[in-house]
């Protein structure tokens, strides 16, 4: 996978659509730069851009906005309902993938230095990129907001990080830096600006002052009035999603707006959201209610019902859900194709797709037919005592068969890889050493892709068992041939796993290899021999 970084830069308009879309375009045309999100607010006069790319794309991407910003946004004219200090108000940088935060910081610092000397404006770093500790958060520099900057950039303690120490007017002051994926989110209420804000002094970390803080860690907020919607919001900043996630929020302000007698009427992912929230708050709603929702699918559509995403504007997992956005089409050409084609791909005049593949295709049908049966006892009336039996067998059946389908092609690929390190030249020494160590890491990626698919469908096995015991007596030969295929399959697999072995020249990597590789068949042979017993003496 690439390196993907996110950056949310937020800037000072959220009104003039030609400016909106000027910067919008700053980015679009960026190469290496893929824009995800423009989400402008009128009463807020303010617009965030969400758009990722490789670590170099993005530094061009946020420098070529903030160039247009700085073209064509005034702050001496400009107000708004958010807090706000400079035309690009705030920079972020986001690990999303393959990149970590220290790289990120890296990434604001260097964004930060070039801005400072290309456009001749002020930089203050924050979060992870920080250089002191008490302008760390956004609100410590952002008090005052750009009002405020004229007497404040002017002291030693409040000296830029990169740029001028003066104040310029038409630009104020911009903060760049490193941090957690943030989600901007806001409930709505139908209530008065006041019960909003409230709420949200009940809940944000800070709360109404030290000595009265409120019940939510890493959360920052404030309640306003859209008047494009005609309603109230509490409006947060969810700093750090997995210690309070959206739904969690949104659980609270129902309880506290009860207690006003407000009523709560959905809520907005201000940007986009990482798939993680999504499903934690699908998790918790299917916890809360006994609720038995399996596919990934579904579990995002529970989400948005129960937070109600769709209420102001159509929440679309595609659009929203980064990890959706970024996803490039799957690259599985075996396991994309009909049977028929598989089967004659696999019968061709070509070593690979071979055994492996075969072999992960095999236990994926057996795991997929202890499901399928599951699936058909479970909810059925006359089945109806076994449905909490089900609802434990179907998951582990379901994702084994899942999960074994991207081994079909990459039991291929892995072969390939193997293949292009023949390949290299072995003329000089520097080469040859070269050439050994990626054969070595061709044969232990083809090892462990087959061993991958054994310790996948062995996963299985307690959940086959407890299928033959307990399924639809009328789906036996269905079972009967689900775990002789996951025998076959893990069988086959073994078989790839020992034939990549004898050139493999790490000796504990070999020993523990096969070691594990036996003990999985093995268990495979036993495990298929039970599942066959039990059926063989079931009645009923």
């Amino acid at each position: 996978m690439k390196s993907i970084v996110e950056c949310v830069p937020n800037f000072s308009e959220g009104r003039n659509t030609k400016t909106i879309e000027a910067i919008a375009d700053a980015i679009r045309q960026t190469k290496g730069c893929r824009l995800l999100d423009v989400d402008p607010g009128k009463s807020t006069n303010r617009t965030v851009y969400t758009f990722v790319g490789s670590p170099e794309a993005v530094i061009e991407g946020a420098l070529n906005s903030a160039g247009v910003a700085r073209q064509k946004i005034d702050m001496r004219t400009h107000q708004g309902e958010h807090h706000r200090m400079g035309a690009m108000d705030v920079c972020p940088f986001i690990p999303v993938a393959n990149v970590t935060m220290e790289e990120c910081v890296k990434i604001s610092k260097e964004f930060g230095r070039r801005a400072a000397n290309e456009l001749g404006i002020p930089i203050y770093l924050y979060e992870e990129s920080a250089t002191r500790k008490y302008r760390k958060n956004l609100p410590q520099i952002r008090e005052g907001q750009y009002e405020g900057i004229k007497d404040r950039i002017i002291t030693k303690e409040w000296k830029p990080d990169f740029g001028p120490a003066e104040f310029i007017p038409g630009w104020g002051a911009t903060v760049t830096g490193a941090r957690f994926f943030l989600i901007a989110y806001n409930v709505n209420l139908l209530s008065t600006p006041n019960q909003a804000h409230r709420i949200a002094l009940n809940l944000r970390e800070a709360g109404r002052s030290p000595d009265e803080p409120g019940s939510l860690a890493e959360v920052k907020g404030m309640g306003w009035y859209v008047d494009e919607y005609n309603l109230a919001q509490v409006t947060v900043n969810l700093n750090n999603y997995q210690v309070t996630p959206p739904h969690m929020l949104f659980e609270e302000v129902q309880k506290e707006a009860k207690k006003l007698n407000v009523a709560v009427t959905g809520s907005e992912i201000v940007g986009v959201i990482p798939l993680e929230a999504i499903l934690m708050a699908a998790d918790y709603y299917i916890n809360k209610e006994n609720l038995f929702v399996l596919d990934e699918d579904q579990k995002v559509r529970l989400a948005i019902e129960r937070l109600g995403l769709n209420s102001v504007a159509p929440f679309n997992p595609k659009e929203k859900i980064i990890e959706y956005i970024i996803a490039e089409e799957k690259a599985e050409p075996l396991a994309g194709l009909t049977v028929r084609e598989f089967i004659e791909e696999v019968a061709s005049r070509s070593s690979a797709p071979g055994g492996g593949s075969a072999s992960a295709a095999i236990a994926a049908m057996g795991a997929g037919l202890g499901s399928m049966v599951a699936k058909l006892t479970l909810g059925v009336r006359k089945f109806e005592d076994l449905d909490a039996k089900m609802r434990r067998i179907v998951p582990p059946l379901n994702h084994a068969a899942n999960a074994l389908i991207p081994m079909i092609d990459a039991d291929t690929d892995a072969f390939n890889d193997y293949v292009a390190a023949l390949r290299l030249p072995g003329n000089t020494k520097e080469e040859k050493e070269l050439k050994v160590e990626k054969l070595q890491q061709g044969l232990k990626k083809a090892i462990d892709i087959p061993l991958t698919t054994m310790k996948l469908a062995d996963a299985a096995w307690d959940a086959m068992i407890e299928i033959a015991k307990y399924g639809n007596i009328a789906s036996k030969s269905d079972v009967e041939v689900g775990a002789k295929a996951m025998e076959t399959g893990i069988w086959g697999a073994y078989k790839n796993v020992m034939i990549n072995m004898a050139d493999i020249t790490d000796e504990n990597f070999k020993n523990t290899t096969i070691k594990l590789a036996e003990e999985i068949k093995i268990r495979a042979e036993n495990q298929c021999e039970k599942v066959l017993k039990i059926l063989e003496n079931r009645e009923k």
